[in-house]
């Protein structure tokens, strides 16, 4: 039996639902139920009607389903699968920040652990990090913990934002020399920057959006080529969606523990139930009231 088929007579048996993330690699994004994006992996994870979510991302994105689902079963088939910005920022530090800036309002990143959610008034994603802010009573606001996501936004709102300085590492590989040298050799390709590219980058792209941003904008665009300036495997889903598009990486863009997971683990999580994700109730609790705001307000 293939992998796949194994996968999809597990799933059934478990009443499983598989949540993948656009940077996974192509075999992971192929058997999931749903690809996508921060935001559009935590609104699938509120609303299914499955007992058991196996979430295929890094470790804050499995976190945030079981926060959203206490009463279900969340898997994340490699613990190790970590968001190395999230593990930036710390709970000391942001206590400290609220201390110093006492009215200012906390918006934490999706990409962030359920301790720093805890202590935040709101979430964002890439997607809506700018319409969170503008949606806060203070014109004050502790960004954390992506200083570059905190720099783009601070663009588009007159709020002022203390930014904490956290980096995402595959999105700091993506540097303007890169892209002029795509540019060389494609000169007619449009430029598709993630928010968490450095300002360098931001500057010269063309377009400036979450994952789920780039798809909507080169399915309308009239252009034929793309840079895309975030996680090469987002191509995969690019190329699926808008096939007579043509998408140029940039190298060396690759998140290491988002190849972590693989079909083998995924198959022994669905057969075993474990790793199961456990999140303290009362940091949950906490956790909670800031994703669903994040999940009201929406994309921008």
């Amino acid at each position: 039996m293939r992998p796949q088929e194994r996968i999809e007579e597990l799933k059934r048996a478990r009443n499983a639902v598989i949540l993948a993330h656009n940077y996974q690699v192509p075999e992971i994004q192929d058997i999931a139920d749903y690809v996508g994006d921060s935001l559009g992996l935590a609104l699938q994870a509120s609303q299914t009607e499955a007992d058991v979510i196996v979430f295929c991302g890094v470790d804050f994105m499995a976190e945030s389903a079981k926060i959203l689902n206490p009463e279900k079963t969340v898997l994340h088939p490699e613990p190790q699968a970590k968001c190395p910005m999230a593990a930036m920022c710390s709970v000391e530090g942001i206590r400290m920040l609220k201390k110093d800036f006492p009215k200012a309002d906390v918006v934490a990143y999706v990409n962030t652990s359920a301790e720093c959610k805890a202590e935040a008034d709101v979430c964002c994603t890439s997607s809506n990090a700018v319409k969170v802010i503008d949606s806060l009573e203070s014109d004050l606001v502790i960004f954390i913990p992506d200083e570059n996501l905190a720099s783009c936004a601070q663009r588009d709102t007159d709020k002022d934002i203390i930014m904490w300085p956290g980096y995402c590492p595959t999105h700091d590989a993506i540097t303007k020399e890169k892209i002029e040298a795509i540019k060389k050799e494609h000169p007619q390709a449009v430029l598709l920057a993630h928010p968490e590219c450095s300002p360098e980058v931001i500057d010269i792209a063309d377009y400036v959006c979450s994952t789920e941003g780039m798809i909507n904008f080169a399915k309308a665009s009239d252009k034929s080529e793309f840079i895309v300036g975030t996680e090469t495997d987002m191509i995969h889903r690019l190329s699926k969606e808008v096939p007579d598009k043509t998408f140029y990486p940039v190298k060396g863009a690759v998140c290491p523990t988002m190849k972590l997971i693989t079909l083998d683990n995924i198959i022994s999580a669905l057969e075993t139930l474990t790793p199961e994700v456990i999140v303290d109730p009362e940091i949950a609790e906490r956790a909670r009231e800031p994703l669903r705001r994040m999940l009201e307000i929406g994309r921008a």
